[in-house]
């Protein structure tokens, strides 16, 4: 012991005791309220005496017998009874559902059958209209969706009533974003950090009357700031209760949707998200939902990210699902757009120094915008707000964001006033903002994958998930740089072209020496351009040639006999249980 030290006594404390009033509000008595879950710090002050290990009989406690506080109604936050080590949970927590999937998903490398089903789980939580929102990857390719209540030992049946895999935002790779930049243009403010990331939702209804009864909706809040808190509630793995974990709001940006071609807001935070919390909800302090947890970040540079689908995408979905019957996505602006910081860049222009804009670059042949847009027009407002030279435009306070959030508050077959720059000219145009069609899909929205056979060479078309099931998870590493250069870059010439490609070829005496061709893109068949894969089966069906040709990328052709080809394609079908050498959408 120091000698500055007071030495201790020992034997039975002093009785003097300070009565506590159990209407005056003390640190003792504090409750914390999140999420509608009041979490009860029961721990009692300790003055710096108290600190002190002291021995002998414990000190007692007064009885207190605080009034009976009134009763909560169902959403309300309020202060309860503090109980030790008991956090309060009140029944607005109710609305907070299990969702329980069984997906069964197309086979895009073979593209005739389907892969093994499987069985998720996730969060999910009601909302106004007898409906549960979720995740769209929660419900995607279901072939059954269960939802459970908190505190039910019932699953009951529902229904899926709209997906919005438009919702869905992709984030590549940086070393991907190094190797292609050379390559050509940035799709609509595109932003590339690492991992791929998901957002997207979904909604649901069941028609059992029982479910809903005692559940009341969440209400929405408004978009949160920076450092406000959150709370995010689901059924992540770990358990089969219901979870909170908290955080704040640590960044609001625009990110953008699969390979840029619609960018929507979204909020990260450091709030733990775990895989079966994809779906719940994400409230503020005042009870309201402000987002939807959709997926972490796992990196090792990389902590505590969680990224949360906010209200304005929420309500842009549910609202669409409402005016349309139908979910019909974002809506974007066809065209691909350069900065105008360069000074010498904006004289060169034609710019005046009190003009800001952005450079079009390229406009989507296939898109409405293409018949009053041209390469090199300055953008110099949307929908009369003024945009920067970075491509920004004020938000909030002290916050500024890519223009294209002004594109994604519009709906499809909405008009949008634009104002542009032409040979120092400048000139307004109102136009009707449509959904984006890629040469690449980065969905097939539920439906199983088109493909054609003849002779054991199978056809299909190439998509997001076909060259993840051809190169796995990894697949911006692994396919190869044309594909990849086509995916971001490639336009449409025409609203229904696609990409055809010889995926694979099924060995038989008749193809020998074509057994190396795969994933090679299809350009003509004797002599006629192949514009998607339904007119390449059409002309296959209908040739009245002795030879088939098809005319591959790098200056490969295949010649196959026309009547030996078609009497083969019987047998490899029986061999490789192929039901029909054409899928359904391709028949006549």
């Amino acid at each position: 012991m120091g000698s500055d030290g007071k030495r201790k006594k020992r034997g039975r404390k002093s009785k003097t005791q300070t009565t506590l009033d159990p209407t005056t509000p003390t640190l003792n008595d504090e409750v914390f309220s999140v999420n509608n879950v009041e979490i009860v710090n029961s721990t009692t002050p300790t003055s710096a005496n108290h600190l002190e290990n002291r021995r002998g009989r414990p000190k007692k406690r007064p009885k207190h017998s605080p009034e009976k506080p009134p009763p909560l109604t169902n959403g309300e936050i309020g202060v309860a009874t503090p109980v030790e080590g008991v956090a309060r949970v009140l029944p607005a927590m109710d609305a907070v559902v299990k969702v329980f999937c069984v997906h069964t998903e197309p086979n895009f490398s073979l593209p005739w059958q389907r892969k093994r089903q499987y069985s998720s789980s996730s969060s999910g939580f009601v909302i106004r209209g007898r409906r549960v929102l979720t995740n769209a990857h929660s419900v995607e390719h279901y072939t059954q969706v269960k939802l459970k209540k908190r505190g039910s030992d019932t699953k009951y049946l529902a229904t899926v009533l709209a997906i919005g895999t438009e919702c869905d935002i992709g984030k590549f790779i940086q070393v991907l974003l190094e190797a292609i930049r050379d390559l050509g243009d940035y799709m609509l403010g595109q932003e590339m950090i690492p991992q791929v990331v998901k957002l997207s939702c979904a909604l649901l209804t069941v028609n059992d009357d029982e479910f809903w009864e005692g559940v009341s909706p969440v209400e929405f809040g408004e978009l949160p700031a920076l450092q406000d808190a959150v709370t995010v509630v689901g059924y992540p793995i770990g358990g089969d209760t219901i979870s909170v974990t908290s955080g704040v709001v640590s960044r609001i940006e625009i990110l953008s949707y699969v390979h840029g071609s619609t960018e929507l807001l979204g909020l990260q935070i450091d709030a733990a998200i775990n895989s079966g919390n994809s779906g719940g909800p994400a409230f503020n302090d005042k009870g309201e939902c402000v987002g939807i947890a959709f997926q972490s970040l796992k990196h090792e540079d990389a902590e505590n990210i969680g990224y949360v689908i906010p209200t304005p995408v929420i309500k842009h979905f549910i609202q669409d699902y409402e005016k349309n019957g139908a979910y019909t996505g974002f809506p974007f602006l066809g065209i691909e757009w350069q900065k105008m910081e360069n000074p010498d860049l904006r004289m060169a222009m034609g710019m005046k120094p009190d003009q800001k804009g952005v450079r079009i670059r390229r406009v989507d042949p296939t898109a409405l915008e293409s018949e009053v847009l041209q390469p090199s027009d300055i953008i110099l407002s949307f929908d009369g707000v003024d945009i920067a030279n970075d491509g920004t435009v004020p938000f909030r306070h002290g916050e500024r964001i890519g223009f294209s959030y002004l594109i994604s508050q519009k709906y499809t077959g909405d008009d949008a006033a634009i104002k542009v720059l032409r040979n120092s000219k400048t000139l307004e145009f109102v136009i009707k903002l449509s959904t984006q069609r890629r040469l690449i899909p980065p969905h097939v929205k539920g439906k199983p994958p088109s493909y054609y056979i003849i002779a054991g060479f199978v056809f299909t078309t190439v998509s997001v998930p076909y060259l993840r099931s051809e190169y796995g998870k990894e697949y911006e590493f692994e396919a190869p740089v044309k594909l990849l250069d086509k995916l971001l870059h490639s336009m449409p010439q025409s609203p229904d072209e696609q990409m055809v490609v010889v995926s694979q070829v099924l060995v038989a005496d008749i193809n020998i020496g074509y057994e190396d061709i795969v994933n090679t893109q299809v350009l003509a068949f004797n002599g006629k351009p192949v514009k998607n894969l339904k007119s390449l089966a059409n002309m296959v069906e209908n040739c009245d040639d002795e030879f088939l040709k098809f005319d591959l990328e790098y200056d490969q052709i295949v010649v196959l006999r026309m009547k030996t080809a078609k009497e083969a394609t019987v047998d490899i079908l029986t061999t490789h249980c192929i039901p029909s050498a054409i899928s359904d959408d391709l028949k006549p």
